[in-house]
């Protein structure tokens, strides 16, 4: 690796925010371009590259990032890395941090990730793959247990739907497929043209993330996401409404469990199909009573996740991403370290999140957040959805909008710090779960 690298972070929201802050850490870094579109947060550690950052843009951005030396392009969200710019922005001279769109499938397409699934032999729910309206909704309605109604594409983690009886599954259906008899289109698009119809599963949520190299894997600390929109998981399913980090589910023999069954398969049934994975591997896992299964996979950091997994690590983060993107992981003399203590991070949103909302509200209180945390402990403040008005105020730009991680001794005193320091910033309509953790702990009052 060069002793100074170049680094181009593509996405603007709150996961990119947490990699570039530590990222900025790395004395091994020269300079941190970022997407023209970022938000408030990243505008302040990072230099917006000059170039659009898009598809049709791209033969621009390859001959700008020859001028500027860029050495690594990191790209955070799962749309461009569906869309091949892993590909597009890869050369002999230029490394990308990201699988390219033949393994990202694995995210962009839930009907294939079933089919390697099943052909690699890992451990997920019985489902059914419906290309067709009719058939899912005559499915939908012969079921006499609950069941989980999917996507097939990207719905930035919106496309599922937990249905509880027939008439729920068959409506997910509709709102996901279009109703031609009402003439209505479905709710994502082209990512709703295929769906998979899952049994529903039992049991504690887990997301397993670990870095791939297209040979060896690092796993990381475990985490837990909370997807659906209010306390005690009810509600529509949000991008994530906050993560702690690592999660006490995660014993030494179930993550072994869970790289011999689960991740190792996997990579494994790629490499069969003739793809190579570099990047991060996401599991979303059940932890049911006969072990863990999938739900699904991301091909990036998953963003809460990420920023709970940011405020914990200690080491050389653009090594060890360097290494992953050139093959060489096991190559590394020293890898990636935890803090010991607890990361709790909970996410501010906009009123009507994960609906309409409104945007330019100011936002304020954010340094009282930090200075929460008493000794011994943390606080960061994460942008997502932020940006900067004409009068030098930072303010709301998006649903999800300010993510806070807490650093501190166990998961119940991150948490009541995370909320405490969440509670300091105030916008017009803000709110946030409280219980972020809870499922491992009492319910907190």
């Amino acid at each position: 690796m060069p002793e100074r690298v170049n680094v181009l972070l593509i996405g603007g929201g709150g996961r990119e925010h947490a990699l570039a802050w530590r990222l900025r850490q790395s004395p091994r870094l020269g300079r941190l371009w970022i997407d023209p579109d970022s938000n408030a947060g990243l505008r302040a550690i990072g230099t917006p590259c000059t170039e659009p950052i898009s598809k049709p843009a791209m033969f621009r951005l390859n001959r700008w990032c020859d001028k500027e030396e860029i050495g690594l392009v990191v790209i955070g969200p799962e749309a461009p890395l569906a869309d091949g710019w892993a590909d597009d922005l890869a050369t002999e001279t230029r490394l990308v941090f990201g699988p390219g769109k033949a393994a990202a499938r694995l995210e962009a397409d839930k009907a294939w990730a079933k089919e390697i699934m099943r052909s690699a032999s890992v451990p997920t729910a019985e489902g059914r793959i419906f290309k067709d309206r009719s058939p899912a909704i005559a499915y939908a309605m012969s079921r006499e247990e609950g069941c989980v109604v999917k996507a097939s594409g990207l719905a930035a983690g919106k496309g599922v739907i937990v249905c509880r009886t027939p008439e729920e599954a068959v409506e997910a259906v509709q709102m996901i497929m279009g109703d031609p008899e009402r003439r209505t289109q479905g709710s994502f698009g082209a990512a709703g043209d295929t769906i998979v119809i899952e049994e529903l599963l039992q049991g504690q949520e887990m997301s397993v993330l670990a870095l791939v190299d297209g040979r060896s894997i690092w796993v990381l600390d475990p985490c837990q996401d909370h997807k659906q929109v209010g306390e005690g998981d009810i509600g529509p399913n949000t991008g994530g409404m906050g993560a702690y980090c690592p999660t006490p589910l995660a014993t030494p023999e179930m993550m072994s469990r869970i790289e011999r069954d689960v991740l190792v398969p996997t990579i494994d049934g790629l490499r069969r199909e003739g793809i190579t994975f570099r990047g991060v591997l996401y599991a979303g896992l059940m932890l049911t009573s006969g072990g863990p299964k999938v739900l699904e996979y991301n091909c990036r950091f998953g963003d809460p996740e990420c920023q709970p997994l940011m405020a914990r690590l200690q080491g050389d983060l653009l090594e060890v991403l360097w290494a992953t993107a050139a093959g060489q992981l096991d190559s590394l003399e020293s890898g990636l370290g935890s803090d010991p203590r607890t990361a709790c991070c909970v996410v501010l949103c906009s009123a009507g999140y994960p609906g309409s909302i409104t945007k330019g509200h100011e936002i304020t209180g954010i340094e009282a957040a930090e200075a929460e945390a008493g000794p011994g402990e943390a606080v960061i403040v994460f942008h997502s959805g932020t940006s900067v008005d004409d009068r030098d105020r930072v303010v709301t730009a998006g649903g999800r909008v300010i993510s806070v991680p807490a650093l501190a001794a166990d998961l119940a005193a991150a948490q009541d710090l995370a909320n405490r320091a969440a509670a300091r910033i105030e916008f017009a309509g803000a709110f946030f779960r409280r219980d972020i953790g809870s499922r491992v702990m009492n319910p907190i009052s």
